[in-house]
């Protein structure tokens, strides 16, 4: 009989044990992981052309820290300006569709109704969790939604294809920031 391999648990789905905000902020961020995931998947399925392209490979949103070894805390408000971008995007996204095909209804378009709430959530909580002094953490979408899309609807679809990309980078990103602020916050409970 031939043994099994042992699944290897990633930070992705490592168990996160006890309630706090931060292991409900870890949870949050795998569930905006899973469904920005899902979001890609029903965008897939809706513009099936795509499989036979590839959008650009370069981030979206990209952030530089102060420092080489930002601190935790940096992190996580490099984090949360990251989310705002995203859920700017999101947002510009939903603007772009709608001139371009009117109110849609459907999966596809409730599941990114869906994701933007979760991440407007989110972002409350890491605001809360950021705790910064004398410096405010806004929540609403940072993005002023004006870049052209040249190329017509083709490539407005590619673009819409990154930002989804760009979306499950940044919640994958959210989940590993997020569980390292928990253990350490874990660290300091037990001294």
């Amino acid at each position: 009989m031939a043994e099994q391999e042992e699944p290897q648990i990633t930070v992705l789905d490592a168990p996160v044990p006890g309630p706090s905000l931060t292991g409900n902020a870890v949870s949050l961020a795998r569930l905006l992981h899973h469904e920005c995931s899902h979001l890609l998947q029903l965008y897939k399925e809706k513009e099936a052309f795509l499989s036979d392209h590839t959008p650009d490979s370069g981030r979206i949103v990209s952030l530089s820290p102060d420092s080489e070894e930002p601190s935790t805390a940096e992190q996580v408000q490099l984090l949360h300006s990251a989310l705002r971008q995203c859920l700017g995007l999101l947002h510009c996204v939903a603007l772009k569709e709608e001139e371009e095909w009117g109110n849609l209804e459907g999966d596809y378009e409730s599941m990114r109704k869906t994701v933007r709430a979760r991440l407007e959530i989110l972002l409350h909580i890491i605001k809360n969790l950021a705790g910064v002094d004398g410096t405010s953490l806004e929540v609403t979408p940072d993005h002023q939604c004006n870049e052209e899309v040249d190329g017509g609807v083709f490539e407005l679809k590619m673009w819409t294809y990154r930002v989804l990309l760009e979306l499950i980078h940044w919640a994958e990103h959210a989940v590993r920031t997020l569980h390292v602020l928990h253990a350490e916050g874990e660290e300091t409970e037990d001294i």
